[in-house]
């Protein structure tokens, strides 16, 4: 049976207020593990550090998103030897990289996908600003360039950066749609046509949670099709902290990041649940 794991980002979990205190790597991950999430999703780039993380998710039956941010195809390959030492669910590229041309692309990605293959997890590009995808334009000519590149969406970033007019037209649509159809993965964040991420708990920010739950349910129903009958889909709830989390006059939070974020995994439990 096709299966949903719902991670929580550690990066996520930073509070980054005002009185300066942190929890140590330890809590957050007690505190994911606590809250019954599937695993969590991290850079995964520290042998160390990942190889603590993966020996307490194991006894809980949990698994890891490793995230890498690599600048040539060298740079992928210690992560992917680290990743196969402490086991993986999936690594996450965030292409460090911002080329003007699809040609300048290619031996990246070619590169990668050799890299990929000698491992036995997937290894998937995520749409982010700032990196090699941070246009959607530019990313629907990398899916011309390469029809079968495994993509991981976070469609906030094409929301905002495009600043879609609202409400979003069946074009738009259409282009979401397409990214959709490659991708193999999920983070979940929600944005406005001018932020990044809004508070998904607020009242008239419904609207663009319905919106991200909309596109989220075409890339569920796409991934089951494409994928096969015992296949895990990954969805990260992935609301950071400041400045992607809006701050108020007294430098706190304006909302409850990590209530939002259950919010989050409530909403799309139910969505694949829907589509089974």
């Amino acid at each position: 049976m096709q299966k949903l794991i719902v991670m929580q980002s550690l990066w996520a979990m930073e509070r980054r207020q005002p009185d300066g205190m942190e929890r140590p790597l330890e809590k957050n991950v007690e505190m994911i593990i606590e809250a019954g999430y599937g695993g969590v999703s991290t850079d995964w780039r520290d042998r160390e550090r990942s190889k603590r993380i993966a020996a307490m998710l194991k006894p809980h039956g949990m698994v890891a998103e490793g995230q890498c941010f690599p600048k040539t195809v060298d740079e992928l390959k210690p992560v992917l030897e680290i990743a196969t030492e402490t086991g993986l669910h999936h690594l996450d590229i965030q292409p460090d990289v911002r080329p003007r041309s699809i040609a300048e692309c290619v031996p990246l990605i070619e590169g990668w996908l050799r890299l990929a293959e000698q491992v036995d997890f997937p290894v998937y590009i995520e749409t982010h600003r700032d990196r090699m995808t941070t246009d959607l334009f530019f990313v629907l000519d990398l899916l011309d360039r390469f029809p079968d590149l495994p993509l991981l969406a976070d469609l906030s970033h094409f929301l905002v950066g495009r600043e879609f007019a609202d409400p979003v037209d069946e074009v738009n649509h259409g282009y979401i749609h397409r990214v959709l159809d490659n991708s193999w993965a999920l983070h979940g964040r929600v944005a406005s046509r001018e932020q990044v991420q809004v508070e998904v708990s607020f009242p008239h920010h419904r609207k663009w949670l319905d919106l991200f739950l909309s596109w989220w349910d075409y890339g569920i129903r796409s991934w089951r099709r494409r994928s096969g009958p015992d296949a895990e889909l990954s969805f990260v709830c992935e609301l950071g902290p400041q400045p992607y989390a809006i701050a108020g006059p007294d430098g706190r939070d304006l909302s409850d990041r990590w209530g939002d974020a259950l919010i989050l995994r409530d909403e799309i439990t139910a969505l694949f649940a829907k589509s089974g």
